[in-house]
């Protein structure tokens, strides 16, 4: 017999958390954001040369970085320039500082 349960509800913020911290599950992305929050922005180029990870590793870690918010990218063709998402990157920390108070 299956039973009916109501799917959990939950706050906003509550959602957002979770969706930045699935982006940092991943310790590239934790270093890229290091990089990254101390560079005023830079191209997936500069990052393959500090990572020593292919360039197609590093734009997956991009695009869920970007999908999560946390950073911005800007096409300069023929590349893309990365930045933070400086709104997202307060409302992150604002978040992760609440949650472990």
């Amino acid at each position: 017999m299956k039973r009916n349960v109501a799917p959990i509800a939950y706050k906003e913020d509550t959602e957002t958390l979770a969706k930045f911290a699935k982006a940092l599950s991943h310790p590239t992305r934790i270093a890229i954001l290091k990089h990254l929050e101390n560079q005023s922005c830079c191209f997936t180029g500069d990052l393959t040369a500090i990572f020593p990870l292919a360039q197609s590793t590093v734009s997956q870690h991009l695009k869920e970085l970007k999908n999560a918010g946390l950073i911005q990218g800007e096409l300069k063709l023929p590349k893309i320039k990365y930045c933070i998402h400086q709104e997202n990157w307060k409302l992150a920390k604002t978040l992760f500082q609440q949650f472990f108070n």
